[in-house]
């Protein structure tokens, strides 16, 4: 039997899921249970921040979502888990919005940061 706020749950999940999709980079599917997501941050890894520093680790995408986003995560490597985060959605769904638009945002300016410069012809 489910408790009455499961529905609040599978609601702050789904639109986690649905925000961090508009994310480059990121991969995320919402998981059967539990009140966290894990996320595939792969296609960061080797990528430069705005700032100039190498991306080489899922522990370097959770202090650059920190620094830039300023949002915390935690690294998959902690659980064996590399390279993904693990991200909570135990939060109220305003929080867990915001949140999950800051590292869209982050997410943007490491691939624009990343990208190949025009050269002049």
């Amino acid at each position: 039997m489910r408790c009455g706020c499961c529905g609040h749950v599978y609601a702050r999940r789904d639109r986690m899921v649905e925000i961090l999709s508009d994310a480059p980079g990121l991969k995320a599917r919402p998981p059967a249970g539990a009140f966290y997501l894990y996320i595939s941050v792969a296609e960061l890894v080797g990528r430069r921040t705005p700032g100039g520093k190498e991306i080489k680790t899922d522990l370097d995408v959770s202090l650059y979502f920190l620094e830039w986003a300023k949002v915390a995560v935690l690294d998959g490597s902690a659980y064996g888990l590399s390279p993904y985060l693990r991200l909570s959605f135990a939060a109220s769904m305003e929080a867990m919005e915001e949140g999950s638009k800051a590292i869209v945002g982050a997410c943007r300016a490491l691939f624009e940061a990343s990208m190949p410069k025009a050269v002049n012809a």
